[in-house]
């Protein structure tokens, strides 16, 4: 066989099949498209391009095949219809999607033999109107086939809100608020205040619901739509009756992780409420069904009164009144 018949043999296009879609995806992904697909794209594209290749699709295809297996050369159209005109009365148009070829068997007719079967075979089907993405290097090879440039040609890529059902879902795929808010974390809030006599001796409430946590700080959870100021606020009335007119200073920040028969993480904002005076802590009216008992100590005297992570705490909000820094409690769970 002469070098000539040889060539002439390679050169042969053929229609596609579906057990074709992995090579022509990999070809449109490495020479294609401008960075190329991650192994879970290239199985969507795969998958899809399969099926569209099949009886009833609307993809085309036409490839070389390459001596030792797999592929050459392809050339991609994707059929989609429009409202009929005299230039396309069957209303069918074709866009070429992808035109890929090995770069070791370039130029040598390769991509011109696969688009120009790609054309025939779409004309014969009743397709008249094309268009295409030229490249600035392929561009003299469509002129040749009988592309035309037009300026009212414009193009853009716009992401719809919700990724196709085909898209597959990783850490990086757009989901819908709803969605995306089912996958993060689940988080109660709270916000106390730190109050201390004018001794900076700290105040605490002393629970009747929560033995394991005996003495508390001022405060409670956020309610929906609350600010943690607003909450620290409330709760400071509700509990002891006293009205913060100050503006927010935070104190410290709490962080506990789920645990203890309960579901979600923890994080808590304490605000500092300043020094009370002894009427101020007197005139202080408890609601009963919460706590029983206010009383001011010395820091290191509520230490045997508290598990020791919750007197860490207090000790930590007491430090960071000492030096105006505001204090970081990550394992307070």
């Amino acid at each position: 066989m002469t070098h000539d018949s040889m060539a002439a043999t390679v050169l042969a296009p053929r229609p596609a099949t579906p057990d074709d879609a992995a090579e022509i995806s990999r070809l449109r992904s490495a020479f294609v498209l401008t960075e190329p697909l991650d192994e879970k794209w290239l199985d969507v594209c795969r998958d899809q391009l399969t099926k569209r290749l099949g009886p009833g699709g609307d993809a085309r295809a036409y490839v070389i095949d390459a001596p030792a297996g797999g592929l050459v050369a392809c050339a991609l159209g994707l059929i989609q219809p429009v409202l009929p005109a005299p230039r396309y009365p069957k209303g069918l148009a074709a866009r070429i999607h992808a035109v890929a070829t090995e770069p070791a068997h370039r130029r040598r007719g390769y991509a011109r033999a696969v688009v120009s079967a790609l054309l025939d075979g779409l004309t014969r089907e009743g397709v008249t109107l094309f268009d295409l993405h030229a490249a600035e290097e392929a561009a003299p090879l469509y002129g040749q086939l009988g592309f035309t440039g037009s300026s009212a040609l414009m193009r853009m890529t716009r992401l719809s809100e919700q990724p196709a059902a085909h898209a597959p879902v990783d850490d990086a795929a757009w989901l819908p608020p709803e969605e995306y808010a089912a996958t993060v974390p689940k988080c109660t809030a709270f916000a106390c205040v730190y109050f201390t006599d004018e001794d900076d001796r700290p105040l605490q409430l002393r629970s009747v619901y929560s033995p394991s946590h005996p003495w508390q700080l001022v405060g409670g959870v956020m309610d929906p739509g609350e600010r943690p100021w607003e909450t620290a606020v409330r709760e400071c009335r509700e509990e002891t009756g006293l009205v913060l007119t100050i503006p927010p200073k935070l104190l410290a920040t709490v962080h506990s992780l789920p645990g203890g028969g309960w579901p979600y993480s923890t994080i808590g904002l304490i605000f500092d409420g300043g020094q009370l005076t002894t009427d101020q802590i007197h005139s202080i009216t408890l609601a009963p069904r919460e706590h029983d008992e206010a009383r001011v100590l010395p820091v290191e005297e509520w230490r045997a009164l508290m598990p020791p992570r919750d007197f860490g705490r207090l000790n930590a909000m007491a430090q960071a009144r000492r030096t105006g820094e505001a204090a970081y409690v990550g394992a307070g769970d």
